[in-house]
């Protein structure tokens, strides 16, 4: 496995050795983990079948679980799906950016099935993230990239996190740093009368409805066959025990923190990481995955969260969470 550090900030890589030989082994059908302003995302050829398949056996993915295809450019997105005026004006606000539409795919897009899930719908995202960006456009296909992680392990932020997770699984990784969100995007599907809101993520659902003027519809059958990625029960899970909205820590817990107070027990704690002792969301989005990690290898049984208010971005770190508590399904490796 290699890893190519790439300075973040140009907007074109030509000249970038590292750029020019991680393209090579992305058209070559190989996996390469690469930076999004979210998390860092295990991308492969879209419109190749056993590319994408990499990616399940690198993840150990439940195949039914369909992954969301990255993109240049709006102009690229309409290339595979089918954007109505909603969709357009979502995609003009906020991509490029951590919002993943889900629209009906086009029967010309050469996406393959196994990244949709056999479904008619396609997620697409424009990354802010311009070495991902420029990667799609150089390739001239579009990546799917999952986030860089075994399936419902920890989300990784960091170059060393997905080596450590996924080892010689891949290709290489491109390290432009740790990501500055931290959390996946918010997916919305475009597929209906009503916008629906799949996942909450880095855009927060308020600046999406201030956007189209209305709310957001929930979700109404996506348990046994998501539609959308990271929708399985189990998710995010760390191999501790989880227990949420934890007002003390109880012996042997390790504690995740929100804010300058701590809970009884926590000098006691086996080990004690704040995803933000100023009570800021946006910091302990960008902390959450990093800091779960870190409590996970204390040697913990349980982790013990505390509360974290649901406005703004605590809506997405809430439901990452839950999702981590939630019973362990046979998806779970």
């Amino acid at each position: 496995m290699k890893i190519w550090p790439i300075d973040p900030l140009p907007t074109r890589f030509d000249g970038d050795p590292g750029f020019a030989e991680a393209l090579q082994y992305l058209a070559a059908g190989d996996l390469v983990a690469v930076p999004t302003e979210t998390v860092y995302g295990l991308a492969a050829d879209a419109t190749s079948a056993d590319a994408v398949a990499g990616i399940f056996a690198a993840k150990e993915r439940p195949t039914f679980n369909p992954l969301i295809s990255h993109v240049e450019s709006l102009e690229a997105g309409e290339r595979h799906g089918v954007f109505d005026a909603t969709a357009r004006k979502l995609a003009e606000a906020f991509w490029p950016g951590p919002l993943t539409l889900v629209v009906e795919r086009r029967s010309s897009s050469p996406i393959c099935d196994l990244a949709t899930a056999g479904l008619s719908t396609v997620g697409l995202r424009v990354p802010a993230t311009a070495v991902t960006r420029a990667l799609t456009a150089a390739l001239g296909r579009p990546l799917a990239a999952p986030s860089a992680n075994r399936s419902g392990r920890i989300s990784a932020t960091t170059a060393e996190a997905v080596a450590a997770d996924l080892g010689e699984r891949i290709a290489g990784i491109i390290d432009c740093g740790p990501t500055p969100v931290g959390v996946e995007s918010t997916i919305v599907a475009i597929v209906g009368p009503d916008p629906v809101l799949l996942r909450p993520g880095g855009i927060p659902r308020g600046a999406i409805e201030e956007l189209l003027g209305r709310p957001l519809a929930a979700p109404k059958d996506a348990a046994d066959r998501p539609s959308a990625p990271g929708m399985l029960a189990s998710h995010y899970a760390p191999d501790a025990g989880v227990r949420l909205d934890a007002e003390d820590v109880r012996p042997g817990e390790a504690l995740l923190a929100f804010g300058p107070d701590l809970p009884p027990g926590a000098d006691a704690a086996l080990a004690v990481a704040n995803l933000s002792a100023a009570g800021d969301l946006t910091e302990a989005a960008k902390n959450l995955f990093g800091l779960m990690r870190r409590l996970d290898a204390s040697g913990a049984a349980t982790i013990a969260v505390m509360p974290i208010p649901a406005d703004g971005l605590g809506e997405a770190i809430r439901d990452r969470l839950a999702r981590a508590a939630a019973p362990r399904n046979m998806h779970h490796p």
